[in-house]
């Protein structure tokens, strides 16, 4: 009798075990997990809490900053759903991803305008010329160039503090390319974080400090900083960042898109369609609320276009810059959506 009793124990255990594990399984929270550039962070996580505000807890958002590169890394090894890049992906991670089989689907979803800033204190500097950043910043600057006047004789002798990304940052990546003339290629003598609010911090607290990272985080700190018109000769007109000069293409050549990298894998669940979809739908809207420029809404579709039918690989060569004229015309003679609509997109073989 006591063995029958302590069997219908064990099977209304069993019974009661089995309808919480399965109550578990129909409450769990769906996680869709994003890393990578600091600078398209402010855009996501700003999709990301108005996506979960309609999702009452069923779908979690996570936002990771692990720069552009970290972000790869990360997304070919299958430790990420999404990677925010504010770069295209370069050959060396595409073989990467290929090596452990992950594809991926490429989505600008902004410009920015890498910015170019100073202290307000600073009254010496009203403009400067690509070659004046080269001479401040390529690899034989190294502990040679140490003051202002050795970068124009007209600024004071006093000490130049410099503050940029750091080298797993796309920003790092697209700033030496398109400034120096290759990507990576820097001196290393400046004080470097993976934090763009540490940056803002930096050169808002030195009056001779210089430093620059996406146009975000400068629009919300004008008050702190001062950007800085950048010319790309001596005898062009100087232009400053903003949305207009961004979309008409004279503030060259730090004008960027910037991007996100779905896994293609988990493109198949269900909660990253629906995140990326209305990521999307949303973006012109939240874009410009957290101080970026929107893409053309043609844009927009043609992304989900993309995204919608898989397309995978990068249409972008593997290179981390693109000279793309956002008014249409390309110097190069290729505009964002002829990039977007490209067939046979890049994807090299391991």
């Amino acid at each position: 009798m006591l063995k029958s009793h302590n069997l219908k124990v064990l099977g209304v255990t069993a019974a009661l075990s089995m309808l919480i594990s399965a109550t578990n399984v129909a409450g769990a929270v769906a996680i869709i997990k994003i890393d990578g550039s600091s600078t398209v962070y402010p855009v996501t996580e700003a999709v990301a809490e108005e996506f979960q505000k309609s999702k009452k807890d069923a779908i979690k958002v996570t936002v990771g900053i692990s720069g552009t590169s970290g972000g790869f890394k990360k997304l070919c090894r299958g430790e990420i759903d999404i990677a925010n890049a504010s770069r295209p992906i370069l050959n060396e991670e595409m073989k990467e991803c290929n090596k452990h089989g992950t594809k991926f689907i490429e989505l600008p979803v902004a410009y920015d305008a890498l910015t170019v800033v100073i202290n307000p204190q600073n009254n010496w500097v009203n403009s400067m010329t690509v070659a004046e950043l080269k001479k401040m910043w390529e690899p034989i600057a190294q502990g040679k160039i140490t003051n202002w006047n050795q970068i124009n004789p007209a600024w004071p002798n006093a000490s130049l503090k410099l503050f940029g990304p750091d080298s797993d940052s796309g920003t790092f990546d697209f700033f030496t390319e398109v400034i120096v003339g290759k990507a990576k290629s820097s001196r290393l003598d400046f004080t470097a974080s993976d934090d763009d609010k540490l940056l803002v911090q930096g050169v808002s607290g030195d009056k001779n400090a210089i430093g620059y990272f996406g146009y975000g985080y400068y629009a919300e700190n004008t008050k702190k900083l001062k950007a800085v018109p950048i010319r790309t000769e001596e005898s062009k007109p100087h232009v400053l960042p903003s949305l207009e000069t961004v979309k008409n293409s004279t503030y060259r050549p730090l004008s960027r898109p910037i991007f996100i990298y779905v896994s293609a894998k988990a493109a198949q669940k269900p909660e990253v369609k629906e995140f990326i979809e209305f990521y999307l739908k949303q973006a012109p809207n939240l874009v410009e609320e957290v101080k970026y420029i929107p893409l053309p809404d043609a844009a927009y579709k043609l992304a989900l276009n993309n995204f919608t039918k898989g397309k995978t690989g990068s249409g972008f060569g593997g290179k981390s810059h693109v000279d793309i004229d956002f008014s249409g015309i390309a110097e190069v003679g290729v505009t964002d959506e002829v990039l977007m609509k490209r067939e046979g997109r890049v994807f090299p073989s391991p």
